[in-house]
């Protein structure tokens, strides 16, 4: 089942692409925000496998230098070897996959996203960088403790006997898949995010927007200003 992932975008639009996945994404009618707080993350309980790894912090742009994302300069490195680049984009795969509304998260370079997401020197993204790379190593321990192998090697019915255990929120009272089960989740989150903020993703959902008008702009309708005229009135004098 081995296979290599391959660059789909470049550094400039992975970087602008990061910026856009902060925002609050509509699914389905669900919102999903991608750097929403996370509930804090559990002591590991006897019986879980979960590799606990610890990792330096990442350096890069302080708070208030952010860099420009319109003209990006690479202002920190992307951490994600290519071994983990190459299960993200499986993972993503598995979660979003091509079908007849658009293509799947891989093709559209969602994997490199995610890279530069875990990569971000700022709060939440290093916490989330945490998790996810204890969750990727898991993920190979976990292969490997079942079927003797990295999990980019198992079969497909191998990796899916695996992420059926960590994919579903009851599995969250389950100490062995507890840390695993909340990886895959944040994972989940990360993976959607980027799909339905790249152009594919957005006329998947039908999404259009700035939109030019033709012709003279009609103004707001007679019900838009109703209600901004009663928030005038009622404003506090």
């Amino acid at each position: 089942m081995s296979k290599k992932y391959t660059s789909r975008i470049n550094r400039r639009d992975s970087l602008k692409w990061l910026g856009s996945m902060t925002s609050v994404v509509v699914i389905g009618g669900v919102v999903v925000a991608c750097d929403a707080p996370d509930q804090p993350i559990p002591e590991i309980k006897e019986g879980s496998h979960w590799p606990d790894l610890t990792f330096d912090p990442i350096t890069g742009p302080k708070y208030g230098q952010d860099p420009d994302m319109l003209n990006p300069t690479t202002p920190w490195p992307r951490t994600l070897t290519n071994e983990q680049l190459d299960i993200v984009a499986r993972l993503c795969d598995i979660i979003c996959p091509e079908d007849e509304g658009g293509p799947s998260a891989t093709a559209v370079g969602v994997p490199e996203v995610i890279d530069e997401w875990v990569s971000a020197p700022y709060k939440d993204q290093q916490s989330d960088r945490v998790l996810i790379l204890n969750g990727l190593q898991w993920l190979d321990d976990e292969a490997s403790r079942r079927f003797g192998g990295l999990f980019i090697n198992l079969s497909e019915a191998e990796q899916l006997e695996i992420i059926d255990d960590i994919a579903y929120e009851k599995q969250l009272d389950v100490a062995e898949f507890e840390h695993a089960t909340m990886f895959f989740a944040k994972l989940r989150t990360l993976v959607l995010g980027g799909y339905f903020t790249s152009p594919e993703g957005m006329r998947d959902i039908g999404y259009m927007g700035n939109t030019p008008i033709m012709g003279d702009y009609p103004g707001p309708t007679a019900e838009a200003m109703a209600h901004l005229n009663d928030i005038i009135t009622n404003l506090p004098a």
